[in-house]
């Protein structure tokens, strides 16, 4: 992954947790599957822990988007919870891709 890539932290992050899984459970002994397991949900943790911000940010738009279906704003305080909405959202979950 390209250093410039948004995602190249996030992916870094995720990428060594992975790694420090795999190296904890090689120096145990153990059950495989459990060694296994154990990788599988260091992968998980470290990419929930990545996209919490963006799981955050897609719940408190579609709750404005829902806000702004229901028609009960006009065009302007629509559009006006729309930029405040934006501007609110995190920098790290601005202009990037999510993968």
């Amino acid at each position: 992954m390209q250093n410039d890539n948004p995602n190249a932290e996030r992916y870094i992050t995720i990428a060594r947790a992975c790694l420090r899984a795999i190296n904890d459970t090689a120096k145990n002994s153990g059950d495989r599957e459990q060694k296994i397991q154990a990788v599988y949900q260091a992968i998980d943790t470290a990419f929930q822990a990545e996209f919490a911000d963006y799981r955050e940010s897609v719940a408190i738009m579609a709750t404005v988007l829902e806000r702004i279906a229901s028609g009960q704003l006009d065009g302007e305080k629509a559009a006006d919870l729309a930029r405040k909405t934006l501007d609110q959202q995190p920098d790290n979950t601005r202009k990037a891709m999510m993968h």
